[in-house]
């Protein structure tokens, strides 16, 4: 797993996102673009992100997103299934870094 992004580096100094992180990151993909808007809003489980974006494969989308140089990490979280069993369940989220890259991808495109 990588470090989080609000740890100091080793000069004590706050880590900031350079902007080469930004240039890299493009798609013209529209289930990516749905995709990144839905991740904007709000974490969402696979199963929430498969309905909301069009697709039946939603890791295979992140996957992509993580070549591409986004982190969008999954975290399992508690839950229950239809039959009332225990389970973990994936979560994928964007963490700060994501929404700055994200954030000028979408004001680099409205241009």
């Amino acid at each position: 797993m990588k470090r989080p992004d609000h740890l100091h580096n080793e000069s004590g100094r706050e880590n900031h996102l350079q902007l080469d992180d930004t240039r890299n990151f493009h798609t013209d993909n529209p289930r990516h673009l749905r995709a990144l808007h839905c991740l904007m809003r709000r974490p969402m489980p696979r199963e929430h992100l498969d309905r909301e974006v069009g697709c039946s494969n939603s890791p295979e989308l992140v996957a992509e997103f993580r070549r591409r140089g986004l982190d969008v990490p999954c975290t399992r979280v508690h839950d229950l299934d239809r039959d009332g069993k225990e389970i973990r369940r994936g979560v994928y989220h964007l963490t700060h870094r994501d929404r700055c890259i994200v954030r000028r991808f979408f004001r680099r495109r409205a241009w």
